[in-house]
Formats: C-alpha cells, structure tokens, sequence
C-alpha cells in the first residue's frame, strides 16, 4: 500500500490532526515526481515533497490549516521559478488534505483492503469540508455512485502498475485520483547486530515495510523507524515461510549455521524477489556446498547474492555496509516492478 496510509493513521491517533501533502502533477523540472508524499502534523513533518522553498511553502500552508482547523482538499499550482525562485523552473500542482480523528474508520477500512495486497485506486474529491474519498477495486461495484469519467479513471489506473495520479473535472467537480495497491516493498531483515541495526535505520527513510526478526530481544533498540515492526522468536525460519510473495529477505545474523538454515528456506518457497546473505566468497563457497548436499540445483543458489552491497565500495563500517546494501535492494526492487510493470502492459 501506498506508505502514507500508517502515518497518517498513526498521526490522526497521536495528534488528532494532520495535513497530508501529495505532488498531484508536474510539468517541467520539478523537485519530485507526481504521487510524492508529505505529512504534516501541530509538531512535526513525515517524508519530503523535494525540500527547498517549495517544501518550505508548502509546510506554511499546512500549518496555517491545522491552525485553522480546516478540514478538505484543495489544490495550489506552484511556478517553482516565477512564485519560488527555484532554478528547476518547472510547474508543480500540490495537494492539501486536511484530516481529523474522525478519518480513521476510512483509514482503518483503507488498511484492511490492502492487506490483501489487491491495488486499488482512491478518488478523493478536491472540496472543502472534509468529504471522505472512495476506493475502487477491480471487481467493485459499490463504485458506481462515482461519476462514469472519474470511475473510468480510477479502473484505467487498476491496470497500470506505478501509474501516476492524475486531477481531473467531471461535472463541474474535480477529483483527485491515484492508484494505491502499486508494487509493494518489503523487506525481511534477519539479525539485529550492528550491520542488522546500521541496515534498518537507512531503510527507515525508504519507501518499504520492513520485518526485522531475532531471537535476541534485549538486542532490539528501543525504538525503531516507523515502517519497521520488530519481530522476537525462537523460530526466525517461521518468518520466511510466512512473509508475503516477492519479498526481498537479508540474513544477517550472528550464526553461521543459522544463516544457511535461513537461506534454505528462502530457496525453498522459490517466490522472493531478493535473497541476500552477509558473508565473504569463503562464507559463499561453505553456503553452495551446504545447499548442494540439500538437493538444491546450481541455478536456484545462483540467485543467492553473497557477498552482498552494490560493487565498488569498499569500506566494512556497519554504516557503509548498509548503504551499499540499501542501494542493491532497491535497485533489485525497482527492476522487478519494472519488469511486472512491462507484464501488465503486455496483457492488457
């Protein structure tokens, strides 16, 4: 689901209000990319719209509304060069969305739906006064007190993997409406040592859910980012069989032995997008041997990356090693949504 929903869910319970931001279009040179995302709350901001002074313009009008206590959506089109003075030059259209408590029964409704990892579009209505938005899924039919062009929309988009939101009028309204249910990243971290703790907090600032599993509770820090849910167990192994399809595990635990058990497993359920194991070529060599002897083809451990980190960079701090390792994944991340983005196109 898109990353904004648990924020802001989050927010609404600490806070009671929130303002979330989204880049609603673009043209030209721009900070950021359509669909991009900002929450801002009395006491703090979540996420970035591009920084600089459109961000800083941005922020002023959020809390000038929470002030207010303004409640509903509207738009403002910001000239990055004409209105800010920005060198990119190009046109930003943003969106406000006022919320208070009273949005968390959609929200809760919203959050449920996604864990079926089915995609859905959302069609806000851009008006004051805090009118909820609808969701439509692929076979909804409670959809239809949409009107025809904006429900035609909102399917279009169903069909288009990473599709972009788009604004738009029917019938003298307009209606803000962006798919949700897009390629999910999560990722299933085991180990929480130092290269385990270094890794999560630079995924905290990646648009991914993380799992981060050991056995180890009193090595846990006390608090985590807010897209990590830590996870104790005697079982870490559980945790593969149960993660959902396509998503990219990293075994990173103090154990040889446990680290092979692990990959094992991952190999087994033959469904990931990623499988990465901390180690030297040494370490790579004893995990094949291990794997072999388990029946396991040559071609299925090839797809274990070991050792692991983008090329080229050749520092063992735990903080450098997580770097690296944050910019593999994602590039392993965003060629697979790429590749199903391609299978969607072909099918439809």
């Amino acid at each position: 689901m898109n990353a904004w929903i648990g924020p802001l869910r989050n927010a609404l319970a600490a806070e009671g209000r929130a303002v979330l931001v989204t880049v609603a279009a673009t043209r030209g040179s721009v900070p950021r990319e359509a669909g991009a995302w900002m929450l801002v709350t009395p006491t703090q901001a979540q996420a970035t719209i591009g920084g600089g002074h459109l961000e800083f313009e941005v922020l002023r009008i959020a809390r000038d509304a929470l002030q207010a206590a303004k409640l509903g959506t509207w738009l403002v089109r910001f000239p990055l060069a004409a209105r800010l003075g920005q060198c990119c030059g190009g046109v930003a259209t943003v969106l406000f969305r006022c919320f208070d408590a009273a949005a968390a029964g959609w929200l809760d409704a919203l959050a449920r739906r996604g864990e079926h990892d089915l995609p859905l579009a959302l069609a806000t209505p851009i008006a004051l006064g805090g009118s909820a938005p609808l969701a439509v899924g692929r076979a909804d039919a409670g959809a239809a007190s949409l009107p025809a062009e904006v429900l035609a929309a909102a399917q279009a988009l169903l069909a288009q993997a990473d599709a972009p939101p788009t604004v738009m009028e029917q019938d003298g309204a307009a209606w803000f409406v962006e798919r949700i249910g897009t390629h999910d990243f999560r990722v299933v971290v085991f180990g929480n040592g130092h290269v385990g703790r270094a890794l999560v907090q630079v995924l905290g600032a990646v648009p991914c859910s993380v799992t981060w599993v050991d056995e180890r509770e009193c090595d846990f820090p006390a608090t985590a980012p807010a897209n990590v849910t830590m996870v104790t167990t005697d079982v870490p192994a559980a945790e593969v069989r149960t993660a959902a399809p396509q998503s990219v595990f990293l075994v990173l635990t103090h154990s040889h032995a446990l680290d092979f058990e692990l990959v094992a497993a991952i190999l087994a359920r033959d469904d990931f997008r990623y499988a990465g194991m901390i180690g030297s070529r040494p370490k790579r060599a004893q995990l094949e041997r291990y794997l072999a002897t388990r029946g396991f083809a040559a071609e299925t451990i090839a797809r274990v990356t070991c050792p692991i980190g983008i090329a080229g960079i050749g520092g063992r701090e735990p903080g450098i090693i997580a770097v690296a390792v944050a910019a593999e994944i994602v590039q392993a991340h965003e060629r697979a949504a790429a590749n199903a983005e391609r299978r969607v196109g072909a099918e439809v």
